[in-house]
C-alpha cells in the first residue's frame, strides 16, 4: 500500500510508526467516520503524508454520504452567490450534455458546485432544469476521478424551497425522474418556504401542470352538460399529445404514498380534470387495492352528507359527474389505457374514433363528433389551409415548421421521431405554458413568449427595465412582461435563479428595441 511505504520510509520514531501503520492498515469497508483513522501529530510528523491520509478519508466519507431527505438546504450563503456568477458557463455545457466540458468546469469552479463533501442541491437542481441526462448521471454516481468522489443527493431541498424531482415532475421529463428514482429520490418529498407554492409533492406539480394543457384549456368549457363534459374529458387524454403527460403522472403515482388520499381530496374539491388524471395514470395501484370501491362508497357518503335529494342542483351535478366518470375509469379505463401506450404515433381523428367506439362498447355511448379537431393546435400554430393536421407524422412536422419560435430547431431536427411517442421537448413546449408553471407561481420574475395568451402578459416597459439593468439584474422583477425575443428557461424560478447568464441576451434585446 502507498500510504504504508511512506510510512516505513520516513525517519520518524517506533510510536509514530506505528500509529501511521494503524491508520493505514484500516480495512476500508470500515465506516469512514469512525475517528480512530486521527493520528497525534509530533514534532518529526511530516504533514505531506497526513494530508494525503485526511484525503483518502474524505473521498471514503464522500462515498459514504446517504442519501437522506435534508430540509432546508445547508448550502451556505457564499457558494450559492458563487453558482449564480459562473452558472452563465454552466448552462451552455448543460444544454449540450457534455459530461467531459461540466468536468472541466467543476475543476475550475469546485467550490460554486460542492459544499460538505457533497454536490449542491442547486447544482443538481439546475442540471435536471435543463434536461442533462448524462451529467445527472455523472453527479449521483460522484464515480468521475474530477468529481473526486462527490456526488448529489436527490433528496437534498434547494434553496428555492422544492427538490430535484419537483423539477423533474415540472418538465414531464420521465427518463430524468426513472433516473432519480434508481438513485434514491423519494417522490414523498413536499415543497417548503415562500419562494414556492407549500406541501407539493412531486405529483402534485405533475397534475396541476398537466391541467394547463393547451388541449384542455381550449375545449373544455365548465358551462357543457356534465356528461359531454367528461366524455370531451376522457376523449382529449387519450390523444397522443398528452402521452407524455400520463406518462410523468404514473410514475410518480407509483413512488406515491397516500395516493388514495390524494384522489379523495381532488374529488372533495370538485377538481374533475385532476381526478381524471389520476384515476386514468395510476390505476394499476387503484385497482391494486380495490379503491374504486372505496372511491365511489366515500362519493355515496359525501352525497348523503350534503343532502343528496335536496335542491342544491349545482352539488347534485358535480356529484353524478364525479360519480359517472369514477363508473367510466373502473370499467374502460384498463382498454384505453392499453389503447394510448400502442398508438402513441396515430392520427388524431383515428384515435378519437377509436375512443368513442370504447365507450361505446361498454355502453357508455358519447355523442359524434363531441371534439372540434380544428382546436386541436398547439401554441402559435398557424391553421393549416389543408384543415386538419391529422395524417402522422408528415403533418406533425409541417405543423411544427410553422410554429415561428421553434424555427431553428425544426430546421435541424424536424420533430425527430422517438420510440415511444411524441418528441418530449416538441411537445413540452408546443401544449404546455411553460412561463406559469406550479412551481414558479410566486417568482416575481416573467418572461412571456410572443405567443402567450393576452390575459397572461405584462405590459414591457422598456424605460423602467433599461434603469433596472444599470443597477443589476436581481432588480428585475414583475415590471418585466413580454420579452418576446429571449428563450425561457425549463421553469420560471431558473428564471431567477438563473437571470444572470441570460443578463447580456436582455440588454442586446433592449440595446435594439
Amino acid at each position: 500500500m502507498e500510504l504504508e511505504a511512506l510510512a516505513n520510509s520516513a525517519p520518524i520514531d517506533a510510536c509514530e510508526k506505528d500509529a501511521m501503520q494503524t491508520a493505514c492498515h484500516k480495512d476500508i469497508t470500515e465506516s469512514p467516520w469512525d475517528p480512530s483513522h486521527l493520528v497525534a501529530v509530533y514534532e518529526k510528523f511530516d504533514l505531506k503524508k497526513m494530508d494525503g491520509l485526511l484525503k483518502q478519508r474524505s473521498v471514503q466519507m464522500a462515498k459514504a454520504l446517504p442519501n437522506e431527505i435534508i430540509v432546508p438546504d445547508p448550502t451556505p450563503k457564499f457558494v450559492q452567490e458563487d453558482f449564480y456568477d459562473m452558472c452563465h458557463k454552466l448552462v451552455p455545457v448543460l444544454k449540450k450534455d457534455s459530461v467531459r466540458c461540466f468536468l472541466s468546469l467543476f475543476a475550475k469552479y469546485p467550490r460554486a458546485m460542492s459544499w460538505n463533501l457533497s454536490i449542491t442541491s442547486e447544482t443538481l437542481s439546475c442540471i435536471v432544469g435543463h434536461d442533462a441526462l448524462r451529467c445527472s448521471k455523472a453527479v449521483l454516481e460522484g464515480k468521475m476521478h474530477k468529481l473526486h468522489s462527490l456526488h448529489a443527493n436527490p433528496n437534498c431541498m434547494n434553496p428555492h424551497g422544492y427538490f430535484p424531482i419537483h423539477e423533474a415532475a415540472e418538465r414531464f421529463s420521465v427518463d430524468m425522474i426513472k433516473l432519480l428514482f434508481r438513485h434514491g429520490a423519494s417522490a414523498n418529498v413536499r415543497t417548503v418556504g415562500n419562494a414556492v407554492i407549500e406541501d407539493l409533492l412531486p405529483l402534485h406539480v405533475a397534475v396541476e401542470n398537466t391541467c394547463m394543457h393547451k388541449y384542455l384549456e381550449d375545449n373544455l368549457s365548465p358551462t357543457q352538460y356534465h356528461r359531454d363534459y367528461i366524455y370531451k374529458l376522457i376523449h382529449l387524454l387519450c390523444l397522443p399529445e398528452m402521452k407524455i403527460f400520463l406518462d410523468t403522472i404514473r410514475l410518480l403515482a407509483e413512488k406515491t404514498d397516500n395516493l388514495l388520499d390524494d384522489l379523495w381530496n381532488c374529488i372533495k374539491e370538485r377538481k374533475l380534470i385532476q381526478t381524471s388524471l389520476l384515476l386514468l395514470a395510476a390505476q394499476k395501484q387503484i385497482r391494486k387495492h380495490d379503491w374504486f370501491n372505496t372511491i365511489m362508497y366515500r362519493i355515496f357518503r359525501e352525497a348523503a352528507a350534503l343532502g343528496f335529494w335536496s335542491d342544491n342542483d349545482e352539488a347534485r351535478k358535480q356529484l353524478e359527474e364525479t360519480f359517472h366518470l369514477v363508473s367510466i375509469i373502473f370499467h374502460v379505463g384498463e382498454p384505453l389505457d392499453k389503447y394510448i401506450q400502442a398508438h402513441s404515433e396515430v392520427p388524431r381523428v383515428e384515435v378519437l374514433e377509436h375512443v368513442s367506439s370504447i365507450l361505446t362498447e361498454f355502453g357508455f355511448p358519447p355523442k359524434r363528433d363531441i371534439i372540434d379537431v380544428r382546436n386541436l393546435r398547439p401554441y402559435n400554430c398557424k391553421i393549416s389551409t389543408n384543415g386538419l393536421h391529422d395524417k402522422g407524422l408528415v403533418h406533425a412536422t409541417k405543423e411544427l415548421t410553422e410554429m415561428s419560435y421553434l424555427h431553428d430547431v425544426a430546421e435541424k431536427v424536424l420533430r425527430k421521431k422517438v420510440t415511444g411517442g411524441w418528441d418530449p421537448t416538441y411537445t413540452r413546449r408546443s401544449f404546455f405554458p411553460y412561463w406559469r408553471p406550479v412551481l414558479g407561481a410566486r417568482c416575481k420574475v416573467r418572461v412571456y413568449p410572443s405567443y402567450a395568451a393576452a390575459d397572461d402578459k405584462i405590459p414591457l416597459n422598456l424605460e423602467l427595465l433599461r434603469k433596472r439593468m444599470n443597477n443589476g439584474p436581481s432588480l428585475i422583477s414583475s415590471d418585466i412582461g413580454l420579452i418576446g425575443s429571449i428563450q425561457q428557461p425549463a421553469s420560471t424560478h431558473q428564471s431567477r435563479k438563473y437571470c444572470t447568464g441570460a443578463f447580456k441576451t436582455l440588454a442586446k434585446v433592449l440595446k435594439n428595441a
